[in-house]
């Protein structure tokens, strides 16, 4: 971090990282594949960071969570790293980091993340049964020394710098003047509580026609719509909502897995209008090239 950042920004605050206490596991189908996959999250090391272990490939290889071996496929996040393959890992990034699980092995035995209902409720269920260990070294701080931007003028994403020591955000969702979802705008603070209570539950949607134009590609074929939340003329289709505008809460947990395969905090506002997770990614690539990451010393609680 050089000085004229530590200037405009204050000097960044670590606090220390953290693991589990004990092994937590989670399984359920894939969304895409229709196969059973069972997650195992186990304790690591002080900078081990998060690492995707496939237990079903010989050798069983690892896969770091990091920007940097994300491979672009619709309406997911996927990570590749020599040869090996994790699906569809947003919500577990999303469990994991909204949680301030900084060190873990996701032990999987399939390629694809389990579905579950849509949401990152069972994970941080799971994850808060195992118990989270405070750990000796400081946590990695990406502190937002200038306004960064990704995107279109109708889909873009941005961080800016701020006086918080936590993530802040605002993020916009707008399907236009009609259906019913229309628009919703959310913003707030992250912090393990309030991801927790605000955003785990919220689960993944879509529109009825995707839905049905999903299925004719046979994709999804396994999937009831009381699994996730499919918006049809008159509403939500065997389902009800669990927030009033629980579609921007889902975007914004989508958000915060994909901020996470930057590897540290992010100390700063991000601001998001209409962005997925492509342009998540893009966002992350460019702080991570804008500004240098601080490893410190210091700790506040």
């Amino acid at each position: 971090m050089n000085s004229a950042s530590l200037a405009n920004q204050g000097e960044p605050i670590a606090r220390l990282q953290q693991t589990l206490k004990a092994s937590a596991s989670v399984s359920g189908r894939g969304y895409w594949s229709g196969k059973e996959v069972t997650v195992r999250f186990e304790p690591a090391a002080e900078d081990t960071g998060v690492v995707f272990v496939r237990e079903d490939i010989d050798g069983a290889p690892h896969i770091p969570a990091q920007v940097e071996y994300r491979v672009e496929v619709p309406r997911r996040t996927n990570l590749v790293y020599q040869g090996a393959t994790v699906e569809m890992v947003e919500h577990v990034l999303a469990a994991l980091a909204g949680l301030q699980v900084d060190n873990c092995y996701v032990h999987v035995d399939s390629a694809e993340m389990p579905g579950m209902d849509g949401s990152a409720k069972q994970y941080v269920e799971q994850i808060l049964a195992a118990g989270i260990e405070t750990q000796s070294a400081p946590r990695a701080v990406l502190a937002i020394s200038e306004v960064v931007r990704v995107g279109d003028d109708e889909c873009w994403v941005e961080a800016r710098p701020s006086g918080s020591k936590k993530m802040k955000f605002k993020y916009r969702l707008d399907f236009g003047n009609e259906g019913l979802i229309g628009r919703e705008t959310l913003e707030g603070k992250i912090s393990p509580d309030y991801f927790q209570n605000e955003l785990a539950p919220a689960r993944t949607f879509l529109l009825l026609q995707e839905a049905e134009w999903l299925r004719q590609q046979g994709l999804g074929t396994h999937v009831d719509f009381s699994e996730l939340l499919v918006f049809g003329p008159e509403g939500p289709i065997d389902n009800e909502l669990r927030f009033e505008d629980e579609c921007v809460r889902h975007k914004v947990l989508d958000l915060v897995g994909d901020l996470a395969l930057a590897g540290c905090d992010i100390q700063g506002t991000i601001i998001a209008n209409r962005s997925g997770h492509r342009l998540n990614a893009e966002l992350v690539k460019q702080l991570l090239k804008e500004n240098q990451v601080a490893y410190l010393s210091r700790r506040t609680a």
